[in-house]
């Protein structure tokens, strides 16, 4: 499933071709993807322009000038794709085989812009993604987003925060960090980055990290400085393209030749005069990534 770093890549892909433009006609090939659409969701923003795209956690949000907000999730094999004039192709070079059969095209936005109209193609063959539509004002009512912790790369996001969150507790630290109400879009790969810069196990108690006076234990400020560190690295490097990730323009990303950790098993730790070997090790029902010798 695509994590935050794919998910801003995305919004910043689609950014200059959708912000501005008006929804001509949005086209729906099917009533629904992983739940049903919204009822009369297309009688609802046809005609609307598309005031800004926004991402919480691993939400696309599409923000239109009526107030309303079209939410999006890609799912395990979601994608955008631009297509512009009465061209089908998708710009850029695939490294992997990606989807273009048009069965899998379910919402289309026709949009009009001042330099003419365009397409953005929502194709998902698998159909784990979904959308919603709701008032931007409520959105923290909305069931996507209630109770979600902090941006990883906000301000909110420091060592006070998370030691008032791990106060007391027993619960792996990765696990810990994996729970959307105490970090909101921080997936599985980047947790196990983070957690090999800082030098941490996935296996310790997220309480150790915490003083008994409940002040942020010396290695807390690495591990907050690590997570924002490993997502500006993915974002920069246009979000890492495992499976059917690609970016807008049809190309992928290539953060994931940098993962230090994850998916290398059994490969030597880059970690300088470490020497250990990274190790695989299942928490619950997911791989974890990490290297024995230097992560305590």
């Amino acid at each position: 499933m695509p994590e935050l770093p794919e998910v801003e890549t995305v919004r910043r892909g689609l950014a200059p071709v959708m912000e501005g433009a008006r929804i001509a006609r949005l086209e729906l090939r099917r009533g629904d993807l992983r739940f049903p659409l919204p009822e009369g969701l297309s009688e609802k923003v046809e005609g609307q322009r598309i005031a800004g795209l926004a991402r919480r956690a691993k939400y696309l949000l599409i923000d239109l000038e009526n107030g309303m907000t079209i939410l999006s999730h890609l799912g395990m094999s979601g994608s955008f794709r631009i297509e512009e004039g009465a061209g089908s192709s998708t710009p850029g070079e695939f490294h992997h085989p990606r989807s273009k059969d048009e069965k899998h095209d379910h919402v289309i936005f026709h949009l009009e812009r001042e330099d003419g109209p365009l397409r953005v193609i929502y194709n998902d063959p698998r159909r784990f993604g979904f959308m919603d539509l709701f008032e931007r004002a409520e959105m923290e009512a909305h069931g996507a987003f209630a109770g979600l912790g902090p941006e990883p790369v906000g301000n909110a996001l420091d060592a006070d925060y998370l030691a008032r969150r791990f106060k007391d507790k027993a619960q792996p630290l990765k696990s810990a960090l994996l729970d959307q109400r105490v970090i909101a879009g921080l997936g599985n790969i980047y947790v196990c980055e983070a957690l090999w810069r800082s030098h941490l196990s996935p296996m310790r108690a997220a309480g150790t990290l915490v003083t008994k006076a409940g002040r942020p234990g010396t290695r807390l400020p690495a591990l907050v400085e690590a997570i924002r560190a490993v997502i500006a690295d993915a974002i920069e490097a246009g979000g890492s393209s495992l499976r059917d990730h690609i970016q807008t323009d049809g190309s992928l990303g290539y953060f994931q030749h940098s993962f230090a950790v994850y998916d290398r098993e059994g490969e030597p730790c880059r970690t300088e005069g470490c020497g250990g070997t990274v190790t695989r090790k299942v928490q619950a029902g997911r791989s974890t990534f990490y290297c024995p010798t230097c992560q305590k």
